[in-house]
């Protein structure tokens, strides 16, 4: 550790902050820098889908830290700054502002950027991804005036974004590719359950492929492949995000997918550079390959790689976890089911409240809870374990889950 003086983190994303801290709180006393593009303090993004957007909560909510906090650790916060490249040779990093910083250990945490809708006309005026903060704020203040709303993609930032503009009480259609909401990542069984969420609360669901945009000075509708139309005065697309691993690449570091490959220590190609966050293409001791775009892997990724910048060995081996709040419908996921066997629901569908597994050769590879709020932990030790258990006994509401875990 005494060899390691200076840190510098690329990516003022939660990743990014949540590396800054670490380091600090293993008593590292060298330099910690950490460079974002934004002006904005380090936030989070799952309040930018919900509360944020729908205008109920400041920014501060969505703060990592306040800025305080980074003055109190001594982290140097380098905001409205770009990284231009890195020369791991001479470890510098070269910044917009002329500026060569040097490290003797680098983490990128840069996150990931929007895809961008690829139907003619997608420039149009009106037309609106969600990202950032300044994302969120421009939908909502282009919704005020909208009064028609369509939504582009039914993943998780479509379905989320739909929600919260309904709620906000605008006209709102989701136009989704699959027959039902979050259906290539749930299936069409626990989608079903989200599209009548969505029909309960007034989103029109239209399935089918945008294949244009309609409009000369601003967007006026969405063309659909099968020759439909839909009106819209505002049209938010959610399709998808791709690594912001530019300067990785420029950098000569392994790729993997258009991620950065890291081992399972977040360590990259380079032993003195490492990766985390929605950026990263880990090895996961469980799951070989992976990258996770959520909140809880930025986290506790970033926690992870600034605690072995500064001299740990960590090997990250989370789950992964994710939630999701749409209406009155709130939700945790854990583990990673990408083919399954079956679908198993215990509870009542109807009144939303129902655990799912996902099964695979009969063993347990994901769960999740819908409005049951006591049964996290017995469901991650489930999913962790690998269990086989028949599913007449996951499904029979009378087996405790503690014995279920068992």
């Amino acid at each position: 550790m005494t060899a390691i003086r200076k840190v510098i983190i690329v990516g003022g994303s939660l990743a990014g902050a949540s590396a800054a801290f670490a380091i600090r709180k293993t008593g590292f006393d060298g330099s910690v820098t950490l460079i974002g593009e934004e002006r904005h303090l380090p936030y989070e993004r799952p309040p930018l889908s919900k509360d944020y957007l729908r205008g109920e909560v400041g920014a501060e909510k969505a703060h990592v830290r306040p800025e305080a906090d980074y003055q109190a650790n001594d982290i140097g916060l380098l905001r409205g700054r770009r990284a231009l490249s890195i020369d791991p040779v001479h470890r510098t990093v070269a910044l917009d502002d002329e500026r060569r910083l040097a490290y003797d250990r680098l983490i990128l945490t840069t996150g990931s950027t929007r895809r961008r809708l690829p139907v003619p006309k997608a420039a149009l005026p009106g037309v609106l991804y969600l990202r950032t903060l300044d994302d969120a704020d421009a939908i909502r203040s282009e919704a005020e005036g909208a009064a028609q709303i369509v939504v582009i993609g039914g993943g998780w930032i479509g379905s989320e974004v739909a929600a919260s503009l309904r709620q906000m009480g605008r006209d709102v259609t989701m136009v989704m590719e699959l027959s039902t909401p979050l259906q290539n990542v749930l299936g069409p069984e626990v989608g079903a359950v989200y599209a009548d969420l969505h029909r309960a609360h007034g989103v029109e669901l239209v399935n089918g492929r945008a294949a244009g945009l309609l409009g000369d000075q601003r967007v006026r509708g969405v063309q659909l492949e099968d020759g439909r139309t839909l009106r819209a005065d505002l049209v938010v697309a959610g399709v998808g995000a791709v690594p912001r691993a530019g300067l990785g690449l420029r950098a000569g570091l392994a790729l993997d997918n258009g991620a950065i490959a890291v081992d399972e220590r977040l360590r990259t190609s380079d032993p003195a550079i490492l990766a985390a966050g929605d950026v990263a293409a880990a090895l996961h001791p469980r799951y070989g390959r992976l990258r996770v775009e959520h909140w809880h892997n930025a986290r506790e990724q970033g926690a992870t790689a600034g605690r072995n910048a500064v001299g740990a060995e960590e090997v990250y081996g989370r789950t992964p976890y994710f939630y999701s709040d749409q209406f009155d419908l709130g939700m945790e996921y854990r583990g990673l089911a990408m083919a399954w066997d079956e679908v198993v629901i215990r509870g009542d569908v109807a009144s939303r409240e129902f655990i799912a597994f996902w099964l695979s050769g009969g063993r347990v590879m994901a769960a999740m809870n819908a409005n049951i709020w006591d049964a996290g932990k017995s469901l991650a030790t489930i999913v962790e374990a690998g269990a086989s258990i028949p599913a007449d006994r996951l499904a029979d509401v009378s087996v405790p889950f503690a014995d279920l875990a068992a």
